[in-house]
């Protein structure tokens, strides 16, 4: 018995080392996410994206404003004059956090009363935003004992200072996660589906009646993936309603702007699922494919993980995944409640994603059949 366990064995072994795929599969994709990995995957806040507005500009508050940035988290990516400059500032996403020091904050240190400085978050990921509220207090309250003259107790500090959390008051993190959770279980449903249809018939000998048939390339890739696109778009208004209704996310914004960005969206993730099922031969491949596509892409498309806090190189790489750009707009309209005036970046940028991916697929897919 041992020994034709040894034989199934070694044939085994020979099986999988001769099928150079499948030696490409064993060997470079773990290799690959695990350096990946190693650097993305951090629970860390190192960089927080910060918006200014100082209303004294005196030599306290420059002071003040130095220390946040001397401080290697907080940098000052944009400017602002009013409240309303923080609001565009904050729903673009430019910014994390806004800094802003009232009017007469160095005149009410001098004369010993509380000086109020107002900091507000973008409290739409309730992790960072709780982090980010712990290193705020900790600079301002430095800076408070650092005063010449200050309160020995922390209730008698100098410095009055104010944290608010926008879009998610609360700080829940099912508000932050839940948009998220529905956009990558809509990638992960259409990748599997497309990819695994055309290596189906071909699978089953089906493909060949296909290709003799009066169908045109064009039409039978339109034909392939228009279901499935249907499907997902099912799907999606399924997982909304479970969101909003069962998880108690609220959804601020229009439910046309998600419809149109949940569109946009699906004719990335399709065309990609359509590319795969053009080089894998099995069923088996196509699968493999589509997770080794689909782990990097959740990690770096920002759904976990900050893309501030990845390197530099990453951050590159984000700019090609479309999840990216579709949380920006699910988090957003759930969230946020903004519309197409803030999200159309990423909505053009799915655009030309979408239609290079799916240029591409076709011609794949003719070259394929011809």
């Amino acid at each position: 018995m041992l020994e034709r366990i040894r034989h199934m064995v070694r044939k085994e072994f020979i099986q999988v080392l001769r099928d150079k795929r499948l030696r490409f599969f064993v060997v470079v994709p773990p290799l690959v996410q695990l350096l990946m990995f190693g650097y993305v995957v951090t629970m860390d806040v190192n960089v927080v994206p910060t918006v200014l507005v100082d209303h004294d500009r005196t030599a306290a508050s420059r002071e003040l404003t130095r220390r946040f940035g001397s401080s290697g988290v907080f940098v000052f990516t944009a400017s602002a004059v009013n409240d309303q400059g923080v609001r565009d500032v904050l729903d673009r996403g430019a910014a994390a956090c806004a800094i802003q020091i009232d009017r007469g904050f160095e005149r009410d240190l001098r004369r010993g009363r509380q000086a109020s400085i107002q900091v507000v978050l973008d409290g739409t990921d309730s992790n960072t935003a709780s982090v980010v509220m712990g290193y705020v207090s900790q600079i301002i309250e430095r800076y408070s004992f650092d005063r010449p003259g200050a309160g020995i107790a922390v209730r008698q500090l100098p410095v009055d200072l104010r944290l608010r959390a926008w879009y998610n008051p609360d700080l829940r993190s099912k508000n932050y996660n839940v948009p998220g959770v529905m956009a990558t279980v809509i990638t992960l449903l259409c990748l599997m589906l497309t990819s695994m249809s055309v290596v189906r018939e071909r699978e089953m000998g089906t493909m060949e009646q296909l290709m003799v048939s009066p169908l045109r390339p064009a039409e039978l890739m339109l034909g392939k993936t228009i279901p499935f696109a249907v499907i997902s778009f099912v799907d999606m208004i399924l997982v909304t309603l479970i969101g909003v209704f069962w998880f108690q996310v609220p959804i601020k914004g229009s439910l046309p702007v998600l419809f149109l960005g949940t569109s946009l969206y699906l004719l990335s993730v399709l065309g990609i699922g359509l590319f795969i099922s053009t080089f894998a031969r099995t069923q088996q491949q196509a699968l493999m494919t589509t997770i080794l596509f689909y782990m990097p892409n959740i990690l770096l498309s920002g759904f976990v993980f900050p893309i501030k806090n990845m390197p530099e190189l990453f951050q590159l790489l984000t700019y090609g995944i479309p999840l990216r750009y579709f949380l920006v707009i699910i988090r957003g309209v759930f969230l946020k409640g903004i519309g197409i005036e803030i999200l159309w970046p990423q909505m053009a940028a799915l655009l030309i994603i979408g239609t290079m991916v799916i240029t591409l697929s076709a011609l794949r897919f003719r070259k394929r059949l011809v």
